[in-house]
């Protein structure tokens, strides 16, 4: 073939992935009419804290308008010392029957960031 490189490939077994698929129930919903907001936040927390729990924490803080939590960057360095870690992070934030205010954006972010601060001891960047 004539191929001077490696190669790699994958073999699928497509009847037991049909019937993998038959057994399981599709659900979808309708893409809302409404726009999504993304808003972003450092957060310089202990080295110890893993973003699962930063995560976890803000669906437990915001549970309507709170879509997706991404991580985005880590940063490890002496500048922020040994001990510490900065996560930047994006919040996809959305209503499903209206579109948001600032208000309700800046109040959302707001309590996401007072419940960080209290309950991992971040600071903001």
């Amino acid at each position: 073939m004539d191929i001077n490189q490696a190669v790699f490939y994958a073999d699928f077994n497509w009847d037991v992935l049909v019937k993998l698929g038959q057994s399981q129930k599709i659900i979808f919903s309708e893409i809302s009419k409404f726009p999504s907001v993304r808003r972003d936040l450092a957060l310089l927390l202990d080295k110890k804290i893993k973003f699962s729990e930063v995560e976890k924490l803000a669906y437990q803080t915001e549970k309507e308008i709170l879509k997706n939590v991404h991580l985005f960057d880590v940063y490890e360095g002496e500048k922020i010392g040994n001990e510490k870690k900065s996560y930047a992070i994006s919040f996809i934030l959305q209503n499903e029957n209206a579109t948001l205010t600032d208000k309700q954006i800046e109040k959302t972010m707001e309590k996401l960031t007072a419940t960080f601060v209290e309950k991992l001891g971040a600071v903001l960047r």
